[in-house]
């Protein structure tokens, strides 16, 4: 791999991973377009997901500082937000575990992905066009003041997220909005939700991928450093900027873009432009 193929994949990584655009699905495509596939992008995966989370946690750090606390002594802000990403983290996490091989062999592709942007488009400017249409104010407008029963619900909708291209920011922002949650509440939700959840995915992928990623033959240690630099700085001004883009104009733009790349997609495919059947 290039420095210059590691620096456009952690960024890649970076952009995508905190927006509701699916950040695997435009790995899946960005490799393909590269001509990486196999060992070398499921090992350079983990580490630009690391650099992602990276962003969150100095971001975060004040939230990150709480929930450490209420994990080692008695802090009621940090223990009750960490027992809520718990349980909103079970869900996926199980069916994850359960799914994990067959889900990598049947739905890691070109028109899966495609399918999943499309329909999660349509789905997020439907709702966007029907909740500026409601008088309802939202109820939750503080992240402390989450209930445990929607960080549950938030966490069962995180489940869809396993389907590459569906976007673990997408469903979780969506189930947040639905259950009553400001837009900036459900965005930090599911910025904080990304710790657990991609910090044990990123685990278990190191240990199964530790040999290979270890001695970084396939990668080398510039592309990894790059890797990891380049997607924890974009993603970190992605984050920044995602909260002031979605306070003023919601998630209907990113659901017409999913639908315009899921349908270019289906057009490229249909074509053989990846040399699929």
């Amino acid at each position: 791999m290039t420095i210059l193929q590691a620096a456009i994949l952690g960024a890649v990584e970076g952009l995508t991973e905190f927006l509701p655009v699916s950040s695997t699905g435009h790995l899946i495509l960005s490799a393909h377009a590269m001509g990486l596939v196999g060992g070398v992008m499921n090992d350079f995966e983990i580490v630009i997901q690391a650099g992602a989370l990276l962003a969150v946690v100095w971001l975060y750090r004040s939230r990150v500082g709480e929930l450490l606390q209420g994990a080692v002594r008695a802090h009621p802000t940090g223990r009750s937000l960490l027992l809520k990403l718990t349980v909103a983290f079970l869900p996926a996490a199980v069916v994850g575990l359960i799914l994990h091989r067959a889900i990598k062999a049947n739905l890691f592709g070109p028109f899966p992905v495609a399918l999943a942007l499309l329909v999660g488009g349509v789905a997020m400017v439907l709702f966007e066009r029907r909740r500026r249409a409601s008088v309802r104010a939202p109820s939750i407008t503080n992240l402390d003041s989450v209930p445990l029963r929607v960080a549950l619900l938030i966490g069962f909708g995180q489940i869809l997220s396993l389907w590459p291209g569906t976007s673990r920011a997408m469903v979780t922002i969506l189930a947040a909005l639905l259950l009553g949650c400001t837009p900036v509440v459900a965005a930090e939700f599911s910025f904080l939700l990304a710790l657990p959840t991609l910090g044990a995915a990123t685990l278990f992928d190191l240990v199964r991928s530790r040999e290979s990623l270890l001695s970084g033959s396939e990668i080398g240690l510039g592309a990894f450093l790059t890797g990891l630099a380049v997607a924890a700085i974009v993603a970190a001004i992605a984050i920044r900027s995602f909260l002031r883009y979605l306070t003023r104009h919601g998630l209907e733009p990113f659901g017409w873009y999913r639908i315009a790349l899921g349908i270019a997609l289906l057009v490229l495919l249909r074509h053989h432009v990846w040399g699929l059947p």
